[in-house]
């Protein structure tokens, strides 16, 4: 009886996401009115309401422990109040962002209880706390409207964390990345990645002349060799990348992306001679059967998890995902894809990318400049993190270490993705409050279409 339910539970999450990740682009066309973006949001709530009902019913009947329906129970309440304080205390909040933020919780909490279900309890209660803590934070961006003098301040406060450390760090797997604070480990990278977004939008909002773009170059460079010296490359190359594109974006000259580009290889050369870990990965990825017993097993198991799973996946708790090495963090999606399917897994991606292009769509609707470099920031730091783990998973890239956000295990990453998107929204009010929404629809420039109030007055 347990495997019927595991197998129907199986194609019901499947179609119910499908149906989901299909009406997160139906919001984004222009022609949908305010009636129909209603309806579409609801629907989206009761299919992931359903999914998670599913995937847990699925746990349970697998496993037969009690503590599984408490803590479905428990998840559901969040979630509920969750969407309901968005919809109380902040009617012009995108609810897109808000239902595929919840989505991607949901997905997480699913996997990590599947995995370790302590770490799956530990992920709930710093999910809880940072829901209370980022609600204000859409409310706080729009009245700080004086953020942008503050860049040297972000700068400082940033590049002071990471020196810590990298001078009192712990090491894990090769890279200098958190520190213990009060018995929790806190990777300052995370937050300071926001910083590094504001500083940049705040040098080069108002001048791009090339003193400024010499002196923020340098401020931002400080921040990557300080990663690098701590060996977390990963990281590095995050931020490398969203100052790049801010920059450019910023300029319109070629010639900052171009020279930006080939010091970036000429980095990566030198990276792989000086650090014997990144060469480790370089091998992994190059031709990891050849070295499965040692370099090469995570990504292997990783790529046999993908392959198993096929379209549909195995069902939950009927696959073998432990098997790879770290999977809670680093591999999480091949879990997904090994016991939900390459369905699934697609449309997981997809959600992730319609969150990604309401960031860009953001972006270019701000008027002033500082806010639209932030959000464009911001976005980019989303969705190249999207690209690294995705693609570290697949062997598309070598592995970087990166989490998944809002889906892998880890408080920091999750505490840092939680409060990108409460500023997304503050800029997204922002946006409606100063009343260019509509301005902007009627001159026929937005590439993509801006959702209206979720609450129609």
């Amino acid at each position: 009886m347990a495997n019927i339910i595991v197998e129907a539970v199986k194609y019901l999450i499947i179609l119910c996401f499908a149906f989901y990740t299909y009406e997160c682009f139906v919001v984004l066309r222009g022609t949908v009115s305010a009636k129909k973006k209603n309806r579409i949001f609801i629907r989206q709530r009761v299919f992931m309401f359903v999914i998670h009902f599913g995937a847990f019913l699925a746990l349970y009947v697998t496993t037969e422990e009690i503590s599984i329906l408490f803590f479905y129970l428990f998840q559901v309440v969040f979630f509920s109040i969750l969407l309901t304080c968005y919809q109380l205390f902040y009617e012009n909040c995108s609810m897109l962002l808000v239902n595929n933020m919840c989505m991607l919780l949901s997905i997480g909490f699913i996997m990590l209880t599947r995995l370790s279900f302590q770490r799956a309890v530990k992920q709930y209660i710093i999910a809880l706390i940072t829901a209370g803590l980022t609600l204000f934070i859409p409310l706080v961006v729009q009245k700080m409207t004086w953020l942008k003098k503050f860049g040297w301040v972000f700068a400082l406060f940033g590049i002071c964390a990471l020196l810590v450390v990298t001078v009192f760090g712990s090491t894990t797997y090769g890279a200098k990345i958190s520190i213990s604070i009060a018995g929790f480990s806190v990777q300052p990278s995370e937050f300071v990645k926001i910083l590094f977004v504001f500083f940049t939008a705040c040098m080069l909002w108002q001048s791009t002349d090339f003193l400024r773009v010499a002196i923020t170059t340098s401020i931002a460079a400080a921040h990557v060799l300080i990663l690098v010296a701590s060996k977390d490359l990963g990281g590095a190359l995050i931020f490398f990348i969203t100052y790049l594109i801010m920059l450019y974006v910023a300029t319109r000259k070629l010639f900052y992306l171009t020279a930006g580009l080939l010091s970036g290889c000429v980095a990566a050369i030198a990276a792989y001679r000086l650090f014997s870990h990144i060469r480790v990965r370089v091998l992994a990825w190059s031709d990891p059967l050849s070295v499965i017993d040692n370099e090469g097993y995570q990504i292997s198991q990783s790529l046999f998890a993908i392959g198993t799973g096929g379209w549909f996946g195995m069902g939950l708790n009927q696959g073998t995902p432990n098997r790879i090495p770290i999977v809670e963090q680093d591999f999480i999606f091949s879990a997904i894809s090994e016991e939900m399917g390459g369905v699934f897994a697609l449309c997981l991606i997809m959600v992730c990318v319609s969150c990604f292009l309401m960031f860009l769509n953001i972006a270019m609707q701000m008027r002033d400049q500082f806010y639209k470099l932030a959000a464009l920031g911001l976005g980019i730091l989303y969705g190249f993190q999207i690209f690294l783990t995705v693609g570290g998973a697949i062997k598309m890239i070598p592995s970087t270490g990166v989490t998944l956000p809002l889906v892998s295990y880890g408080g920091s990453s999750l505490l840092s993705t939680m409060i990108l998107f409460a500023v997304i929204q503050g800029f997204y009010m922002l946006k409606q409050k100063e009343g260019d929404l509509n301005g902007a629809k009627g001159n026929g420039r937005e590439y993509f279409s801006q959702e209206e109030s979720f609450r129609e007055k």
